[in-house]
């Protein structure tokens, strides 16, 4: 063999090896940018219709747009949100289901359950907060009560004598943080559901409730409810002439109903990472922002980080109340 035929043949097999690295280099940024590559599934804990469901919707929506992929909506309601829980932790961890979960499976359950079949934080990678409404504070509308305050004097008046209705523990933990946050006591008296509270409120059955904004707004602004408060730090557009707690006379009195999403703690970080920006993507639309001020929430922007945190401190929150309260846990 000559020299030049050595050094063709060199060549060529240098040649040869770095077409093959650029071509395995070139292939796995590809194949991340591929994610999502299939339909897309949202798991809500709540039928159609609830909350969660509507922003769940929305966020599907908006996901689909940008990834041209379609995004499925499936409710599996009931069960303290066990049921939903359960269909996310058993599919598999790719990315491909979503937990459209709420304070209630992503913090209440954990102060009110002995031993949960999950654990809310560590079964959990979050990808973002979406949405919050701040629960507002109903009377029926021939109530005597016409302000916080008045309330809160006839309760330190009469201790135990004022009842509040309460449609799941959730409301029912933000009634016994009021409690504490007025020095009063009140006692509750479950419903079956928010709706089914409202409608103990304006029917006079009891005394007064928290819930959430979208539940009551169409009952106060027709007479049937008189709404006292807003536990928000700002007013809301959708109740713009109702003071908040410390405006009213409670200060630092905020509790609200929130929507966030996760994916299974066993998703590779890749597409971890991958949802939570297009998620964060559509929080930052102009519409989005505007789609909830329109039915009384906001958007809660803020990545994995921020989430996590804020779960935890709602976690510890709950739970201090819970026990303050003396609430049997489940």
């Amino acid at each position: 063999m000559t020299k030049n035929t050595t050094r063709r043949t060199l060549m060529s097999g240098l040649l040869t090896a770095s077409v093959a690295l650029l071509g395995a280099t070139a292939v796995a940024p590809a194949l991340a940018q591929g994610f999502p590559n299939k339909p897309i599934k949202f798991v809500v804990p709540f039928p159609p219709g609830s909350a969660t469901d509507t922003s769940a919707r929305y966020f599907a929506k908006k996901l689909s747009e940008m990834t041209s992929q379609p995004v499925i909506i499936d409710n599996k309601a009931g069960g303290n949100g066990f049921i939903a829980v359960r269909a996310v932790l058993s599919a598999p961890a790719d990315g491909y289901t979503v937990f459209i979960g709420s304070n209630s499976s992503l913090a209440v359950n954990a102060a009110l359950f002995k031993s949960l079949p999950y654990d809310p934080v560590a079964d959990f990678s979050p990808l973002t907060m979406m949405v919050r409404a701040p629960a507002v504070l109903i009377v029926p509308g021939a109530s005597k009560h016409t302000t916080l305050a008045e309330l809160i004097v006839a309760a330190k008046a009469k201790p135990s004598e004022l009842n509040y209705a309460h449609g799941s523990a959730g409301y029912q933990l933000m009634a016994e943080l009021f409690n504490e946050s007025a020095n009063v006591k009140t006692y509750g008296v479950p419903f079956k559901s928010a709706t089914d509270s409202v409608i103990a409120v304006a029917s006079e059955t009891v005394q007064f409730a928290f819930v959430e904004v979208t539940s009551a707004q169409e009952l106060v602004k027709s007479g049937k409810l008189h709404a006292l408060a807003v536990a928000s730090a700002s007013r809301i557009s959708a109740l713009s002439s109702v003071p908040t707690a410390a405006e009213a006379g409670l200060p630092g009195f905020n509790a609200y109903v929130w929507v966030a999403a996760a994916v299974s703690s066993k998703t590779p970080k890749a597409e971890t990472d991958k949802l939570s920006a297009l998620m964060a993507k559509i929080e930052n639309l102009p519409e989005t922002r505007e789609f909830y001020e329109r039915i009384g929430g906001e958007v809660m922007r803020g990545g994995a980080e921020d989430m996590r945190a804020f779960q935890k401190a709602e976690i510890d929150l709950w739970k201090r109340i819970a026990v303050k309260a003396k609430i049997e846990q489940q």
